[in-house]
């Protein structure tokens, strides 16, 4: 992906937050529990998050007490993160691009991007994330997306032939396993500057009526990027495939792997 591609692709989230919002899932509450022990916060740590979207992860973060500084390149998305984290005093939402944005000399214990690491330009990431932390910070990145275990949803099987359809390229199928899926391991320490300290994969599931699930797909940059027709078009069989389950719902399973690591002495 280019630079351009990136940047117009990672802009499309902003243009309706509220769904973003409803639509998109949380994470569970087991990745902050180990997030808490791998990464060695105390109570006071200060944690910088990078492109929170609504606060999803946010919340978790501050309900275990600790202080924030989040940012979120999205005008929209960050006013709903700030209403929903009202209630906690000890957290800011900077509306920012976190390449641009300047600290005026404070440091971090953590700096943490949960769905958001990947669309940051690689070239700046690490050693801005390094300039950002104490000798004794952590970076924890959560990567998150679809998994296929072992009896997953056949409604996937069968959408792919509308995604072939519609001019998609033809993904290989079945895809892997989630423990085939690979990690961060290896960019993450071709940096320089950052080891690794713990990897860990979490996978859980969320169910989906037609109505829900289309949502979820407008929540998509590369969804949103196709014309009008076409989303129409996967929309009407989704809602197809879903209407003739006598439960009229989907499972989706997801995969999230957090990753801890410090940096190199």
């Amino acid at each position: 992906m280019t630079s351009a591609d990136r940047d117009q692709l990672k802009r499309t989230f902003d243009r309706d937050a509220e769904l973003y919002d409803q639509a998109r899932p949380g994470y569970p509450e087991q990745i902050f529990d180990d997030l808490l022990a791998f990464a060695c916060l105390g109570p006071e740590a200060i944690v910088l998050e990078v492109g929170c979207g609504t606060g999803q992860a946010s919340q978790a973060l501050a309900q275990r007490a600790y202080r924030l500084v989040c940012l979120e390149l999205g005008n929209q998305l960050a006013t709903v993160a700030r209403r929903k984290l009202a209630p906690f005093p000890r957290v800011e939402v900077v509306t920012s691009a976190f390449e641009s944005w300047e600290s005026g000399g404070q440091v971090f214990d953590m700096v943490f991007a949960a769905s958001s690491w990947h669309w940051l330009n690689p070239e700046v990431r690490y050693e801005k994330a390094a300039r950002l932390l104490k000798p004794s910070g952590a970076l924890a990145i959560v990567s998150c997306g679809h998994t296929f275990p072992d009896g997953f949803d056949p409604f996937f099987t069968e959408i792919q032939s509308c995604y072939e359809g519609l001019g998609e390229p033809r993904l290989d199928w079945p895809p892997p396993r989630p423990n085939q899926v690979p990690d961060q391991r290896e960019e993450i320490e071709r940096s320089g500057v950052f080891k690794i300290v713990e990897i860990k994969r979490y996978v859980w599931t969320v169910d989906y009526s037609a109505d829900s699930y289309i949502d979820l797909l407008n929540t998509y940059s590369g969804h949103n990027a196709w014309p009008q027709w076409k989303r129409d078009k996967l929309h009407r069989e989704v809602r197809k495939l879903i209407g003739e389950r006598p439960e009229g719902r989907i499972r989706k399973h997801y995969l999230s792997i957090l990753h801890v690591s410090r940096l190199v002495p």
